[in-house]
């Protein structure tokens, strides 16, 4: 069985900072883009910043410049340091991965999710 766990939100004054961790556990599997997405009360899950398994990034418009996402293959781990935060920021993050998982046989790649950790910036 695989799981994603995630670790490091809090609360934090704006203009500080955060960085969340996110571990892959478990066997037989294999990880393409690796992300964080995010949802405040009352509005959709968004897209915070995603990173493939080689390397490329993607980010949201609102966080760009001030968030950063990485990657560790070797531990099937991946990272979002967040600078500059902001009260908007306020939300639940949550990390996401497209992997593939073995269970006698490859299956179809698919979206796993982690339990979601709270980052709440006051004003």
């Amino acid at each position: 069985q695989v799981q994603l766990v995630e670790s490091g939100g809090g609360l934090v004054q704006a203009g500080g900072s955060l960085r969340l961790s996110c571990a892959a556990s478990g066997s037989g599997f294999s990880i393409n883009t690796m992300g964080w997405y995010r949802q405040a009360p009352g509005k959709q899950r968004e897209l915070v910043a995603t990173v493939t398994s080689d390397g490329n990034t993607n980010y949201a418009d609102s966080v760009t410049g001030r968030f950063t996402i990485s990657r560790d293959n070797a531990k099937n781990t991946v990272y979002l340091q967040m600078n500059s935060l902001k009260p908007e920021d306020t939300a639940t993050y949550y990390c996401n991965a497209v992997m593939k998982v073995y269970i006698g046989y490859w299956k179809s790649p698919a979206d796993y999710w982690g339990q979601g950790t709270q980052v709440t910036v006051s004003s």
